[in-house]
């Protein structure tokens, strides 16, 4: 299937509901106010899907490629913000958990379209 928008994207769209769910979990917790933390999470959580966006609009598999990795790390820095705010007391073990693993998921996602795009890139 050739995708004509990032918004039709399924690893754009589970970007769009860990951003959602970080959001919610902002506006939960005492995770809001500290205002570094929170910065940063939101920040982190962001630029997974601002980088799917981005890559997309390259029009080169390779950049896009290069993109997603971008947004793969993102992830990985949103589950590392959550182990501090975990840490922190801001958030209980359910909640990390919850958007810990949704964070996981996106990445093991933007991992294997990554993959696609290196093998096949062509379909996109």
């Amino acid at each position: 299937m050739k995708y004509r928008k990032f918004e039709d994207l399924p690893v754009w769209q589970g970007a769009r509901e860990l951003c959602r769910q970080v959001f919610a979990l902002l506006n939960a917790t005492p995770l809001g106010k500290d205002f570094a933390l929170r910065d940063q999470i939101w920040r982190a959580a962001g630029s997974v899907m601002d980088n799917i966006a981005e890559g997309f609009d390259d029009g080169s598999p390779r950049e896009f490629a290069k993109f997603l990795g971008y947004s793969q790390r993102s992830c990985s820095e949103v589950q590392s913000q959550l182990y501090r705010a975990l840490d922190c007391g801001y958030i209980n073990q359910e909640q990390f958990d919850s958007v810990f693993n949704m964070a996981g998921n996106c990445r093991k996602q933007i991992k294997g379209f990554r993959k696609y795009l290196r093998d096949y890139g062509k379909g996109v």
